[in-house]
């Protein structure tokens, strides 16, 4: 695996991208002096015998219960112990690996009294590929994502439960298995830095918008060939259009269209004497709502590559005057709506597409056989593959209703306003999948309408996605199981197949990409 070397505060999106993807991350050695720093002034902070929050007092409604010295470790223990109350199925392992490696970036900068040696470990457990269970439901995103991050914690001491490469088993198992051993005790404000933070929510936010970035890409692809498939028309992709308005999500979508369309001889084909006017939103508006997508999406990314590179423990050590200050950078406000805005992205990329896919079943706006089918009545055709797409966009819909407007007190009302960032995030992935389903519908039903044009051909970057979708799904000559063909189509959205196949610049998150 690939090891990325993380610089805490200077982190490119890039290397979160790789880290989402499996690459190993390594604390930069830079961060040496800052981490020993800021544990020692925690050190100096308690030989003042005065009462800090969370390094020798209880914790949220508790906090003015003064800890002796003499119970620190085991105050550190309880607190990780107790809150490592989440539930539901474990997540993903790559969730899991990315949020490690956003706890190591943040802690690395210093500002949370942590030692070396916890953060050495949590290296050493991802290279080992040695990951906590990590329960994917708990989190209300203030005081950050305590629950999914106490189990983290759970597994640096030794308890709970871990996976060695795959395979599920207690932690103390895990760690004799993988060679290594657990922090045999918690210093004062260890356990409360591993589990105040937003990096659970972070992480699955982050993934929710690598895998959007990929789907918008994929999109764009589809609707050229759907474009294409209806015999529509390359005009409103014109680059003096996109210029009067100015977004340059729109500009850069409206782009890659024309890229993809160059050269065809079916648009060549109906270049004059077209009795249609002008064509459906779905076909005519790509570049209006892909590019608004697509500048949502990179605002999404501005703010969580913020809060990757950011500090969001509580409180916050200041060595340098020897205080501790408490705050509120837990609450994940951000990234909810981040969260939020990457939802919306996803739902509107795949209801324009199922538009698409439902205008290209439609024999009075495509122009070709109803259904995708040489003999529509005898045969059903794509008309429930059409079905299908509408639901999971119907299920997008209810799903990308915003999780930030949300609330509900925690902690007898000390904390009174929560984020919902977790819940917000971690619906991305689930979206994305349907998603990637609606594409892969629409890239065979595209193929499928671009057949009844032979022998014109589209443009070479269009023609080697359909080259890529025949090798996998014959064209349907007559009617046939359906759901091997959508899976198939499907992986080559989900594996970004489909998009290498073009060989042209696509739109990136970075928007001078």
């Amino acid at each position: 695996m690939t090891a990325i070397t993380l610089t805490p505060g200077a982190v490119p999106l890039s290397s979160w991208r790789a880290l989402w993807q499996g690459a190993t991350p390594r604390l930069d050695p830079s961060s040496a002096d800052a981490i020993s720093a800021s544990a020692a002034a925690v050190a100096r902070i308690l030989a003042k015998g005065e009462p800090v929050y969370g390094i020798n007092t209880g914790f949220g409604k508790l906090a003015t219960v003064r800890i002796p010295d003499d119970q620190l470790e085991t105050l550190q223990r309880n607190i990780v112990l107790s809150h490592a109350a989440g539930v539901g199925e474990p997540s993903p392992a790559n969730i899991v690996r990315l949020m490690m490696a956003l706890k190591m970036a943040n802690l690395g900068q210093g500002a949370s009294g942590v030692r070396a040696e916890a953060i050495a470990l949590m290296e050493s457990m991802l290279a080992a590929d040695l990951l906590p269970l990590v329960p994917a439901q708990g989190s209300v995103g203030a005081s950050g994502d305590l629950a999914p991050l106490a189990h983290m914690a759970c597994a640096m001491i030794g308890a709970g439960e871990v996976f060695l490469k795959g395979e599920r088993m207690d932690a103390e198992t895990g760690f004799a298995k993988a060679g290594l051993a657990p922090l045999p005790a918690l210093a004062a404000k260890e356990g409360l830095a591993l589990l105040n933070g937003t990096q659970f929510s972070t992480a699955c936010a982050l993934a929710g918008l690598f895998e959007a970035e990929r789907i918008l890409q994929s999109s764009l692809v589809t609707g050229a060939l759907s474009t294409e498939a209806a015999k529509g028309s390359d005009a409103p992709f014109d680059a003096r259009i996109h210029q009067l308005r100015g977004h340059k999500g729109q500009i850069d979508c409206a782009a890659v269209l024309r890229d993809l369309m160059a050269g065809s001889a079916i648009r060549a084909s109906h270049l004059e004497n077209d009795t249609r006017v002008q064509d459906p939103y779905c076909i005519r508006c790509q570049p209006q709502v892909a590019g608004a997508a697509l500048t949502l999406l990179r605002q999404a990314a501005d703010t969580l590559l913020t809060e990757a590179n950011g500090v969001s423990d509580n409180p916050l050590i200041f060595p340098e005057t020897d205080e501790a200050l408490s705050g509120g950078n837990f609450h994940a406000e951000p990234v909810a709506f981040a969260a939020d805005m990457i939802a919306m992205a996803l739902c509107e990329i795949g209801s324009i597409a199922e538009r698409r896919i439902a205008m290209l079943v439609d024999p009075a706006l495509s122009g070709v056989p109803a259904f995708l089918t040489p003999q529509p009545g005898l045969n059903s055709g794509f008309m429930i593959p059409q079905v299908t797409a509408a639901a999971l966009v119907s299920e997008n819909k209810q799903m990308a209703y915003p999780a930030s407007v949300d609330s509900i007190p925690t902690s007898a009302n000390q904390e009174d306003h929560v984020s919902m960032a977790a819940h917000g995030a971690r619906r991305l992935l689930k979206m994305a999948e349907n998603v990637n389903y609606v594409l892969g519908i629409e890239l065979i039903a595209a193929a499928q309408a671009c057949d009844f044009h032979a022998p014109l051909k589209s443009s070479v970057a269009l023609e080697s996605v359909r080259a890529l979708v025949r090798s996998r799904v014959p064209p349907l000559d007559h009617d046939r199981l359906m759901h091997p063909d959508i899976e198939a189509a499907t992986m080559l959205i989900r594996t970004g197949a489909a998009l290498g196949s073009v060989r042209i610049a696509l739109p990136s998150l970075e928007a001078g990409a």
